[in-house]
This record gives C-alpha cells, sequence and structure tokens, in this order.
C-alpha cells in the first residue's frame, strides 16, 4: 500500500468515527484540494501525489480532516461550491449552493429561450448569487440586482460577480427582501429560508450548526417569507414576467396561493430529481 493510499484510508476512518456519512468521498475531496489536484487525477497519479507529500502537506490535510470531523462543511473547508457550470467562492455567512436548486436556472431558461434577450433580473435573498450570477452568464445581456440582508453573504457575491466578470452588470444591496425596491423586472429569482421549527431542530450538524440560521429558518411553518414576498414581488414584475420561486418539502401547494392571491398566474410546478415539487414558476398577466 502507498502512503497516499494509507493516510486517506486513516483520514476517513477518523471522518466516519465523527459521524460523517460520506467519510471516503470527504477524505479523498479535502487531499485533492490540499495537493491543487482533482479527485480524478489524485486516482490516476499515486505515485506521483507519493512525492508531494511534504510536511506541509501532511499539516494541512490534517488541519482539513480536524475540521470536517468537527463537521464543518467540506465546500466551507475548501472555499468552492459548483453550481451549474461554474465554481463560485462560499465561506461561513453564505448558504452553500445546492444541486436542487440549479433547477431554478433550467426553468429560467425555458421562459427565456432567446439567450440575447435584454433581461432585468432581480435575485430576493441572493445569497452567493450562485443563482443571479449562472443567469446572467447564459444572458450576455441582462443585467441584475441581488438582495441579502446579510452583509456577509452580499461579500461573497460581490466576490464571485467580479470571478465570473459580470460585475458591471450586476448590483447588490443589502435590504430586507423587496422593501423600498423601485423599478421592474422581468425575472424576479427567490430562495428564501423554508425550514419550520421541527426541521430546524433535526438538521444535520453541517447545516444547523455551521451554515447561517437567517438563510435556512422560514417561521414556525417555514412559510413567512412567503407571506412578505408574494406581495413584493407582484408588484415588482414587469407584465409577462416571471417569477421562479424554489420551496421546502410540501409547501408547493400553499405558497402557490399565496402568490395568486396576489394577482399572479401559477404556470408550472417543477420537481427535483427527488420527486419532491421543489420549483414554482408564476406569472404577472400581460
Amino acid at each position: 500500500m502507498n502512503a497516499a493510499r494509507a493516510l486517506l484510508i486513516a483520514a476517513a476512518e477518523r471522518l466516519a468515527a465523527a459521524g460523517v456519512d460520506s467519510a471516503r468521498v470527504d477524505a479523498r475531496v479535502l487531499f485533492a484540494h490540499v495537493l491543487g489536484v482533482s479527485s480524478s487525477e489524485l486516482l490516476m497519479n499515486s505515485t506521483d501525489v507519493d512525492r508531494r507529500l511534504s510536511a506541509d502537506v501532511l499539516e494541512r490535510f490534517d488541519a482539513a480532516i480536524a475540521r470536517r470531523a468537527r463537521r464543518e462543511p467540506v465546500a466551507y473547508i475548501t472555499g468552492r461550491k459548483d453550481f451549474w457550470n461554474l465554481t463560485f467562492d462560499v465561506g461561513p455567512g453564505a448558504l452553500i449552493p445546492r444541486p436542487e436548486t440549479e433547477l431554478m436556472i433550467e426553468l429560467a431558461q425555458h421562459r427565456f429561450r432567446d439567450h440575447d434577450a435584454v433581461l432585468n433580473a432581480l435575485d430576493l435573498g441572493t445569497g452567493s448569487g450562485c443563482i443571479l450570477l449562472t443567469f446572467l452568464s447564459i444572458y450576455p445581456k441582462a443585467q441584475g440586482l441581488g438582495i441579502d440582508i446579510s452583509d456577509e453573504a452580499l461579500s461573497w457575491a460581490r466576490r464571485n460577480a467580479r470571478k465570473f466578470g459580470v460585475e458591471l452588470r450586476t448590483m447588490f444591496r443589502k435590504n430586507r427582501w423587496a422593501e423600498g425596491i423601485t423599478g421592474s423586472f422581468d425575472v424576479i429569482f427567490a430562495n428564501p429560508p423554508y425550514i419550520d421549527d421541527t426541521d430546524m431542530a433535526q438538521l444535520a450538524p453541517e447545516v444547523g450548526g455551521h451554515e447561517p440560521h437567517g438563510a435556512l429558518h422560514g417561521g414556525a411553518d417555514g412559510l413567512d417569507a412567503y407571506r412578505e414576498l408574494a406581495p413584493q414581488i407582484a408588484a415588482r414584475l414587469n407584465p409577462g414576467g416571471f417569477a421562479l420561486v424554489e420551496v421546502g418539502l410540501g409547501q408547493a401547494a400553499a405558497v402557490e396561493s399565496l402568490f395568486v392571491a396576489h394577482g399572479l398566474d401559477a404556470r408550472q410546478t417543477a420537481r427535483d430529481l427527488a420527486g419532491i415539487p421543489r420549483n414554482l414558476v408564476f406569472q404577472r398577466p400581460a
């Protein structure tokens, strides 16, 4: 057994003992991160990896494994998370982008077929900026406004806007949803906190112990944010424009009723890969 493999096995065992379900995968990802290679390169070039096991590499890998054993999310340790076809910088203070949220981008492309369209987008609860900045990367003539109540989250979003070269088409503002926002928008994204009191108490340590509670907790029934958002989105959406809203398990019908009550037409309920109704599409009548 080579040295790198022995190191990975020991690290995986350490993570498993700490209760990490994905111990082997996480150990490999963190080792690749410390070495500055991809996971696939790590698997294919084990002999070369052995030659790179300096004292500095071993120290940094041990520190990374220690953080993961304390149930810190892998994305916060590596400082990045893939979303759509981009790699976002992430860290404490910003919700980690989820694969199911990529469905919003897919739905937006179905509604806006012309990638050269001049569009004005609003992202409420922008976090790392993953939704808005991905949208702007696909629509080079679009511009967007990202809103968040967290200074930390906005810092990550601005950093990512610079990283992807869309900062000139993007503005960010600290605000409570769309309160006081003027103007109108062709597309509005909203991925608000929707976890209720019961589920908040049962979150995995990686989530409940590290990610920002303000981006997770949606009140007693998980619907507090939607009650605020429904009238605000209805007021800011252009005639014929679309709102794409992410919801939690079992919330689709209740959220749809809230938005329809404010004059929006329900156009689509989209399920994620687990079959959960995850995204609602609304349109303001033309």
